[in-house]
């Protein structure tokens, strides 16, 4: 059931919501409604605020059971203790093996009281009852649940998607003894660097303006259904509305009218500064006590940074933790589909979503429940372009070393360091590049596996490429692009695209790994530096990690461009404040990629031994 019927632009919200929330399924919605009693309450917090709370508890009584939790600021619809969910719990798999299943609205969100704050900031340290955030909350939660629903056996789990994701990563710190267990999944975890809002300091467009028309209006109080902001917005093709529209601030002062707090705060904070910082969680992931399942997906355009990062955090802050990854080929939250088999064109031969289903119930049932086994390696990952299911005891694994391709004259990319050259390309923010070779009304998935001949053939994007590979390489972790770059103007976006050419008749140029850095933040994110002009700079960018065969017969490619719109907002290409800009603020910019001695440009992967 998708909770949003008035907007055509939250194609990443809806996947969460489908993956949330009560679905028509009349078969499962029958047997919870035999076998479990709905309940709601007003759960008070240590500083008075009641959060509302949907509970199915079994009607069995002849065992006790854990407590499985889900807190959202999507809403616990339907509400009524008459009116039954057809989903509860992670998948379908789950309400035949019997938990008390609780969804609670967050601070602030839906039928709740109190304030809601994007990403609510962690506190290391709370002196008072007034000092609040999403640990204690989950803290006060569990034990108003352990205190006041029978018939529990003392444990608790929590788990979520996207944003429920983010607050099943901020219950760990200090978490209450009876939670032993969490899954956050594609959770949200530094939305200035990766996630959500931004990625690299540059600014997810079209995805959050889609996303705060409909989540963000201001309500008056507790109340069951937000209405969009504007109900003026008309989008055919998303790259001509965003374009037309003009300079960033033109959409509130023409769609918004101050009227979406998140999205002023966001144009309030276009550095990391104290706010972002704040809203960093994985400062927070210290001494993490419960086993953690974390889960994401290689074609999540909003939050693989989250899971990979929240993963990394964990491991490097909390020594002697229970803490597993899960990587698959999915989409945002696209685990928790019936299905998953196929995607922008590839068939991973299986279903992806229903092995990984069985996985999460059986971590679920041994933490919680004391039941089965949970024999599962650190990381578990599969590997596009052979799709296959891999084990590892680390992640990254050890069995990979690092390797430098680097980028040559005559768009060639080879082991051997480049001598001589360079290459030099216009970025006209009148004419961006397009994130994909489709027309549409939404972001569509499909950019993060889709074919970029369209790029290579355009006079503003660099490509270099290997020759035909004569064994299987596979790359596995983070991939690393060091370029040295002069730019003509103060600063520029830089794109750095990873690219399995197909054997195929079209040569297809499939689209493995991409980022964005907006230049003024090569540095620092929260000093942002101008360019000088024509001055040779060193330039780094931090792509995602992989985990990707390019098979024998295939080619590597790097794709280098300026723009990627209107997936990223576009850049006047001068240093200043990007939401202050006015139509005169953007400008051309020379772009030139440096491949000599002295100035190398190459992509470090590590490629498996």
């Amino acid at each position: 059931m998708n909770r949003i019927l008035f907007t055509l632009a939250l194609l990443f919200t809806l996947v969460v919501v489908s993956a949330q929330r009560p679905n028509a399924n009349p078969e499962a919605a029958k047997f919870i409604k035999d076998n479990y009693t709905k309940i709601e309450r007003l759960i008070p917090m240590r500083d008075g605020i009641k959060l509302f709370t949907a509970i199915y508890i079994p009607k069995d009584s002849t065992q006790k059971y854990p407590f499985l939790l889900m807190r959202t600021p999507y809403s616990v619809r339907p509400y009524g203790e008459e009116n039954y969910s057809g989903r509860v719990g992670p998948s379908s798999l789950f309400i035949k093996e019997k938990y008390i299943f609780v969804s609670q609205d967050v601070r602030g969100r839906y039928m709740s009281e109190g304030e809601f704050r994007e990403m609510s900031p962690g506190m290391s340290v709370k002196k008072t009852n007034k000092d609040v955030d999403e640990s204690s909350d989950t803290y006060d939660t569990i034990d108003w649940l352990l205190k006041n629903i029978g018939n529990n056996n003392g444990k608790a789990g929590i788990y979520g998607i996207s944003y429920p994701g983010f607050y099943a990563s901020a219950a760990l710190p200090n978490a209450h003894p009876a939670l032993v267990a969490a899954s956050p999944q594609a959770p949200m975890s530094d939305e200035f660097e990766g996630d959500d809002a931004n990625h690299r300091g540059a600014f997810m467009l079209m995805d959050n303006f889609g996303f705060m028309n409909s989540f963000d209006h201001s309500r008056p109080g507790p109340w069951k259904q937000y209405p969009p902001i504007s109900t003026t917005i008309k989008i055919d093709d998303v790259y001509d509305f965003y374009l037309k529209t003009g300079p960033i601030k033109n959409l509130n002062a023409l769609y918004f009218h101050d009227s979406s707090k998140i999205w002023n705060q966001y144009m309030q904070h276009a550095t990391k500064d104290t706010f972002w910082q704040a809203r960093n969680i994985r400062t927070h992931l210290t001494n993490i006590k419960p086993a953690v399942l974390i889960v994401g997906g290689w074609y999540d355009a909003e939050d693989m940074f989250g899971s990979l990062e929240t993963y990394k955090a964990i491991e490097a802050q909390s020594p002697g933790n229970n803490n597993r990854l899960v990587m698959g080929p999915w989409t945002h939250g696209a685990w928790s589909r019936g299905d998953w088999s196929k995607f922008a064109g590839i068939d991973f031969g299986s279903n992806t979503s229903a092995a990984f289903q069985q996985l999460e119930l059986n971590f679920f049932n041994y933490y919680l429940k004391g039941t089965g086994a949970f024999n599962v390696p650190e990381a578990t990952i599969f590997v596009t372009g052979t799709n296959q299911w891999k084990s590892f005891d680390q992640w990254p694994p050890k069995e990979s070393a690092p390797t430098k391709l680097f980028l040559n004259e005559g768009h060639a990319l080879s082991l051997t360091a480049a001598t001589k050259g360079w290459d030099e390309y216009i970025s006209d923010p009148a004419n961006p590049v397009p994130y994909i070779n489709k027309k549409s009304n939404d972001r569509i998935n499909e950019y993060m596996a889709a074919d970029q001949t369209f790029a290579s053939l355009r006079n503003d994007v660099l490509y270099y490429a290997s020759g035909v590979l004569d064994k299987d390489i596979t790359v596995y972790g983070n991939i690393t692009a060091r370029l040295s770059a002069a730019v003509s103007n103060t600063d520029v976006d830089f794109i750095v695209k990873v690219i399995d050419v197909l054997p195929d008749s079209a040569k297809t140029q499939r689209l493995v790994r991409a980022e964005v850095l907006r230049g003024k933040f090569r540095n620092s994110y929260s000093q942002p530096e101008a360019f000088v002009p024509d001055k040779i700079t060193p330039i780094t960018i931090e792509l995602n990690d992989v985990a990707h065969t390019f098979l024998k017969g295939h080619k590597i490619m790097i794709q280098v461009q300026s723009s990627w719109f209107p997936l990223v907002d576009r850049n006047p290409q001068k240093f200043m404040n990007i939401p202050d800009a006015n139509e005169n603020d953007f400008t051309k910019a020379a772009i030139r990629i440096y491949h000599d001695v002295k100035n190398p440009s190459f992509i470090e992967m590590r490629i498996a031994k």
